[in-house]
């Protein structure tokens, strides 16, 4: 498959968004340093960064077609050990149900949403969102339901896209995909070729794997020595 110049441009950008993200918070968490990623500027570049992977992550799906419920078990089984590590150093607000568990959830469930057809998937996508909207008025005293967007008192946790709202991110690449790109070709008559682009694009999951104990790991040693 000829790859797509402007998809690799979104996951490159989608990455990096969510580098610099989880180094303010880091910066915030284990230096002390006051800055406010719950609300306002930090806190939408990191929901720009997830709805850029979300909406990346539905084309890229009509674009595979094979195996891509194999590959979002993959996906999710990354997520689950993110799962692990995050309770070890994070506590109670470790990683429930975070960005790779919901991409792998979604590509899981890519072979069911591809029956459907355009206006289907719209209606769908619509109506997930509303009801995202409604679960956050909702509380119940069970975990259970985290995945769907109904929350328990006293939740938090440091990384949460449940599939409402969120999955209908998703299915608006799916949608892109058949609108745009089922020729499997860029939308642009001109081609945009860059080697780190390509780079973060290809490893993008790779990156977003090791970034954070790399990133955690020099903080803290400035922290040690001082700098920070």
């Amino acid at each position: 498959m000829n790859r797509i110049w402007e998809i690799d441009v979104l996951r490159a950008l989608a990455i990096t968004l969510m580098v610099i993200f989880h180094m303010v918070y880091d910066l915030n968490y284990f230096a002390d340093y006051e800055i406010n990623y719950r609300s306002g500027f930090w806190y939408w570049e990191g929901q720009l960064a997830a709805m850029i992977f979300m909406f990346v992550s539905g084309i890229s799906s009509g674009l595979t077609s094979k195996n891509v419920a194999r590959t979002g078990l993959k996906v999710f089984g990354f997520g689950m050990a993110i799962t692990v590590v995050t309770l070890v150093f994070f506590g109670d607000t470790y990683v429930r149900f975070g960005i790779l568990h919901f991409l792998g959830t979604s590509m899981m469930l890519y072979p069911l949403l591809k029956r459907f057809d355009s206006w289907t998937l719209f209606t769908l996508a619509a109506v997930n969102a509303l009801m995202g909207f409604y679960f956050k008025t909702i509380m119940l005293n069970t975990s259970l339901l985290l995945p769907v967007g109904i929350m328990y008192p006293g939740f938090r946790s440091v990384d949460y896209y449940p599939l409402a709202p969120y999955l209908s991110v998703f299915i608006l690449g799916i949608i892109a995909y058949r609108v745009y790109y089922y020729q499997r070709k860029s939308l642009f008559s001109f081609q945009i070729q860059s080697k780190p682009i390509l780079f973060l694009s290809r490893n993008s999951l790779k990156i977003y794997l090791l970034h954070q104990p790399v990133i955690i790991a020099i903080i803290l040693a400035l922290v040690e020595t001082g700098i920070l």
